[in-house]
């Protein structure tokens, strides 16, 4: 009501499963998700928006307003509404998701772990018109996931691009 855009910027120290949790019980889901990957958080807790999206969803956000928390929202609220919806005549770019059933280790930024029995996974992407195939993805990325609270942000660093 007062313009407040509330975005849960999954980094490296910004995502607690409880917190979450008490917030969708009193009604309050995120506006937009986004994942804030970068390098400290790349190689976990965060990963990609695939991942911030699936543990939104097996904290029990719905899927429709999971995707629109991560497509439409985001558009509005950068003034670009022709970016988050397909519609006739509009920019065509899509990622073509599904959801995979399994068993999935989800970790949030104090080390916290959720498990679910699915998560978002992407086909591929359409870009311009051309399809976009990906390549034997390997979606157990958050089972092998060790918290970096013990790490500096050097260490990390040295571990990411090699010593």
């Amino acid at each position: 009501e007062r313009g407040v855009i509330f975005d849960i910027g999954h980094g490296m120290g910004s995502f607690d499963f409880e917190v979450a949790k008490a917030m969708l019980a009193e009604g309050l889901a995120p506006d937009v998700i986004s994942s804030d990957v970068h390098l400290y958080c790349v190689d976990g807790p965060a990963f990609d928006i695939l991942v911030c999206m699936s543990k939104l969803m097996a904290l029990g956000m719905p899927l429709v307003e999971v995707v629109r928390a991560a497509t439409q929202r985001p558009a509005d609220a950068i003034a670009r509404p022709e970016l988050g919806a397909l519609k006739v005549g509009g920019i065509g770019d899509v990622a073509v998701l599904r959801l995979q059933p399994g068993r999935f280790t989800f970790v949030d930024a104090v080390g916290a772990s959720l498990i679910a029995d699915q998560r978002l996974v992407s086909n591929g992407i359409v870009i311009g018109g051309k399809w976009w195939r990906n390549q034997a993805p390997d979606h157990n990325e958050t089972e092998r996931f060790e918290a970096h609270a013990h790490h500096t942000h050097v260490e990390v660093a040295a571990r990411h691009f090699g010593r």
